[in-house]
């Protein structure tokens, strides 16, 4: 396995609020070069029901971040990894979210999933976050309804 670097930059502005960060990208993610688009991921169908819009395109979901004060990005900038298995990562280096909360006024950080979560509070101890369940496929001992529930504590 060789080591990939994160393809693509975080996505946020200055009035993002709240940042979300997932692990790796999905081998989906990097060719559509935008977070969560491998169709059996649930990510944007949770925030499709939070927040009653429809989001099936990346510009629909950029909007609908922008106007919603989220950023995205992922913890880790390089990595081993197979497919899209979490489980395999390795050698792993941080992404700096120091970028995004330099110049955004971040008031929450969601970690989506258990790898991710490790992760951030390695590279991170000093940083309060809050940790959801990851939306991936993977992820089936949570229902998209249980998803929805815990995160809507995002739209708190």
């Amino acid at each position: 396995m060789q080591i990939l670097t994160h393809p693509f930059e975080p996505f946020f502005d200055e009035n993002s609020k709240i940042l979300i960060l997932g692990s790796f990208p999905s081998i989906k993610s990097r060719e559509e070069n935008f977070y969560y688009q491998h169709n059996k991921n649930r990510f944007w169908c949770i925030f499709e029901i939070l927040f009653e819009c429809e989001l099936k395109t990346v510009q629909e979901q950029k909007v609908f971040l922008k106007e919603n004060h989220i950023a995205l990005w992922d913890i880790i900038a390089s990595c081993k990894i197979k497919n899209s298995d979490d489980k395999t990562i390795s050698y792993v280096k941080a992404n700096d979210i120091n970028i995004i909360l330099h110049k955004a006024n971040i008031e929450k950080i969601c970690v989506l999933g258990k790898v991710a979560s490790k992760y951030f509070a390695k590279f991170y101890p000093e940083l309060e976050f809050f940790e959801l369940p990851s939306s991936s496929p993977a992820n089936m001992s949570y229902s998209l309804e249980k998803l929805v529930e815990k995160y809507a504590f995002i739209k708190e």
